[in-house]
């Protein structure tokens, strides 16, 4: 049986999967040469050594990234539709947008997502700093909300859980209130509705 010749594209993209499964720590030459079944060497003829293989790897990242198309009718719409893409590839490609963010390169993985809200911002009639007021709220919701849903995707069991500490004496007799908050937090539908409302509220003003 003939091996598929070994190319760029294709360490990348075993790079990748290792970067994505196991995190950088796991991404070693000696991995990545197990995972293609070749040799280390012919990883450093097509890549170089592991820096530039990392440096290789966060420049495709944020080409990947780059990709944002809104959809809606209406500007409030076709802005919340970029903060739902933005939210979804940081949240599929955790481990790569670290490894982006580690080498000085996170501003330039934002640009694509910034530049779709600007047009759309400007779209909606706003110039100049309203537009950029818009633009990075926007932008710092969106990431502000990731990192608090990874955080809690990774924190250890709490003790006390979140029904052990909500009841109608720590709600103030609201015991609705007490029921929602000791439930599981539905990201999706919390993530939508503050960013509606985070939207419709700037272009009103």
């Amino acid at each position: 049986m003939t091996r598929t010749a070994l190319t760029r594209d294709a360490i990348l993209d075993s790079a990748a999967h290792l970067v994505k499964q196991l995190g950088p720590d796991a991404l070693t030459m000696r991995k990545l040469a197990a995972e293609l079944g070749t040799a280390v060497t012919s990883i450093y003829w097509h890549v170089g050594n592991r820096e530039s293989l990392l440096d290789a790897l966060v420049e495709r990242t944020v080409a990947d990234l780059g990709v944002i198309r809104p959809t809606g009718r209406t500007p409030a719409q076709r802005i919340a539709s970029v903060a739902r893409a933005l939210r979804r590839q940081l949240r599929e490609h955790p481990h790569l947008v670290a490894m982006v963010h580690e080498r000085g390169l996170t501003e330039r993985m934002f640009l694509p997502a910034q530049q779709a809200l600007v047009h759309e911002v400007h779209a909606a009639g706003l110039r100049g700093t309203r537009a950029a007021e818009v633009v990075r709220a926007v932008q710092f919701q969106v990431v502000g909300f990731v990192l608090v849903e990874r955080n809690r995707e990774r924190a250890p069991v709490q003790q006390p859980a979140e029904e052990e500490l909500w009841d109608t004496e720590t709600a103030e007799d609201d015991p609705g209130l007490a029921r929602a908050l000791a439930g599981p937090v539905d990201q999706e539908k919390l993530f939508t509705l503050s960013v509606r409302a985070l939207v419709e509220a700037l272009l009103a003003r």
